[in-house]
């Protein structure tokens, strides 16, 4: 008798979003070729050894994704009712990093781009309004800090990082209406931060551009 088909988890339908918007991110990339990828996953109990673990470790990747996203990320801020104009011009935000409202019509590149000089406020606030993450710092933060951080945007399609030196605190992740300050890398939140808004519920404009904006 055929076994019940297993339903995706949040955490599973959420990385098929991902998977999907950068899907489309690469197709952009080289010019409208359309790249198809068709993946089948036939799992028999005792087909081949050790897929039973293999099955129990995709479940509990699932279980601690679906955790941190339904999870509130302890001391962030939030903003709600964002405007979203396109604006040509330096844009007066109440926040700092801004999390989001006006901002200039082209997005900077935050297909894991790190940044070592200051960016435009108005281009990365679009970059928050694609679903991307904003990784900020000062020059108080420590460099190992800098150094663990930058390898995770890097290793993070849309997400990017870069000094701002005029904010509160030496290290600051931002997203459209969140926003988080951490005093260290290696704080558990930047892991649940990312899991939970890379691509995420709040995004306005999911599956947007990433590249093909400005870089510095």
């Amino acid at each position: 008798m055929a076994s019940a088909k297993k339903q995706p988890t949040p955490a599973t339908a959420r990385r098929a979003k991902l998977d999907e918007a950068r899907r489309k991110e690469r197709a952009r990339e080289r010019r409208g070729r359309i790249v198809t990828i068709t993946a089948a996953v036939v799992v028999v109990a005792g087909l081949v050894a050790g897929g039973g673990y293999l099955m129990n470790a995709s479940d509990k990747q699932d279980k601690a994704e679906t955790a941190a996203m339904s999870s509130p990320v302890e001391g962030e801020k939030s903003w709600d009712k964002l405007s979203r104009e396109h604006v040509d011009k330096k844009v007066d935000y109440p926040m700092n990093p801004p999390v989001g409202g006006d901002h200039n019509p082209v997005w900077m590149n935050c297909d894991a781009d790190v940044y070592t000089e200051a960016i435009p406020k108005e281009n990365a606030v679009h970059s928050l309004e694609h679903g991307a993450v904003w990784v900020t710092y000062t020059g108080k933060a420590k460099p190992a800090d800098i150094k663990k951080l930058g390898e995770r945007v890097s290793a993070t399609p849309y997400s990017l990082m870069s000094p701002v030196e005029d904010q509160a605190a030496p290290l600051m992740l931002s997203a459209w209406g969140k926003q988080l300050t951490v005093k260290s890398a290696a704080d558990a939140r930047v892991a649940q931060f990312f899991t939970k808004y890379v691509q995420g519920p709040q995004t306005p404009e999911p599956g947007a551009a990433c590249s093909g904006g400005i870089a510095k």
